[in-house]
């Protein structure tokens, strides 16, 4: 079995985009619709890796960082930050949070795939 990838973005059609790429990858995927709804994942130790958004209801993607990080058991999750932003003030506070890496939408396939393996190695 594949490396437990949760995504966690509001936009349905992101959501469904990462879960072929990822699937086809050999990955299994989780999936949330925002920090929030990510909670629930939380306590699976076979968590290889989170990928969110910023922008979400009920919890942003900063907040729920931060609350990863927070607790021991995920301390060392790889967090991959998946957003439209590009302002360097965001990306050093999602960094500050405790994010292990940026991509930025719109994305390549293939650079995605490059980044994942990247931390997950």
């Amino acid at each position: 079995m594949g490396k437990t990838i949760l995504i966690v973005d509001d936009s349905y059609s992101i959501r469904n985009l990462l879960l072929v790429v990822l699937t086809r990858a050999g990955y299994q995927v989780l999936m949330a619709e925002d920090g929030k709804d990510a909670l629930q994942y939380l306590d699976r130790k076979d968590l290889s890796l989170l990928i969110t958004d910023l922008h979400m209801p009920n919890m942003n993607g900063l907040d729920l960082i931060r609350h990863v990080r927070q607790g021991d058991d995920h301390q060392y999750l790889p967090i991959l930050f998946l957003t439209t932003e590009t302002n360097s003030e965001i990306k050093l506070e999602a960094k500050n949070a405790g994010a292990t890496g940026w991509i930025t939408k719109p994305f390549s396939n293939e650079k995605l795939l490059q980044i994942i393996n990247r931390v997950l190695r």
